[in-house]
């Protein structure tokens, strides 16, 4: 009897644990799959803003803008002018956008020139036709204006100056003075700058990189001539 009951308790335990229970493998279990991850892509590096490239139009200019400049009778007919609107570095370190008026024969030299100048952040305080001015140079110069084209007699002469031919250009006239072989200058904002060589901002010096640039378009400067000086003054050919 308590063989019979032996065995029905090992075949219960069979019944019990058949199929019911995982069996345990001696295989290794298969590794984990990695986890891929994706790289986090890097914040970008805070840059300055790059200001705008130097830009250039030349265009005709009509009578009506030369009001003041240009009269029956000058060396030059204002059809053989032309405008340029061109970038420009300000002296508060911002792009601007001026003007100037040349002969169309010197279009190429003026832009080359300034591009440049704009390249080199180099200063410039304003640029505008001298007609903003109704055609007075003294007032221009005052206000420290850029100018190139104005049909006028050279200073101290009777002759044409090189102005009025659209060949020349006044560049920053208060920090760059016409001064007189005794040292004196007409505009008494421009007084602390007669000395030259000299530091300051928008200041042409002997041999500087601002007078190579024009020089490598056959321009010439007035801070070369002897006795007098024009420091602003660059022209085609001299003059």
């Amino acid at each position: 009897m308590k063989r019979a009951a032996a065995m029905t308790f090992v075949m219960l335990a069979s019944v019990a644990c058949g199929g019911q229970a995982p069996v345990a493998s001696s295989a290794p279990s298969p590794p984990a799959a990695p986890t891929t991850r994706t790289p986090a892509t890097p914040a970008p590096t805070p840059t300055a803003t790059e200001p705008p490239e130097f830009k250039a139009e030349v265009s005709t200019i009509s009578r009506d803008r030369l009001r003041h400049s240009w009269r029956s009778g000058c060396p030059v007919h204002y059809r053989d002018l032309r405008l340029i609107t061109m970038s420009y570095w300000g002296f508060d370190d911002k792009p601007h956008t001026g003007e100037l008026v040349v002969r169309k024969t010197v279009t190429d030299d003026v832009v080359t020139v300034f591009r440049k100048l704009y390249d080199w952040r180099w200063p410039i305080r304003r640029m505008e036709l001298v007609d903003v001015y109704r055609g007075d140079d003294y007032d221009s110069i005052d206000a420290d204006n850029t100018s190139a084209f104005n049909c006028r007699r050279a200073t101290g002469s009777g002759s044409w100056s090189n102005h009025a031919y659209g060949e020349a250009i006044d560049l920053n006239p208060r920090e760059n003075p016409y001064v007189t072989a005794g040292g004196d200058t007409a505009h008494p904002n421009a007084e602390k700058y007669t000395e030259r060589p000299m530091k300051g901002k928008g200041v042409i010096n002997p041999g500087d990189k601002v007078v190579r640039a024009f020089a490598a378009v056959g321009w010439e400067w007035g801070g070369d001539w002897s006795g007098t000086k024009d420091y602003q003054h660059f022209s085609k050919g001299g003059g």
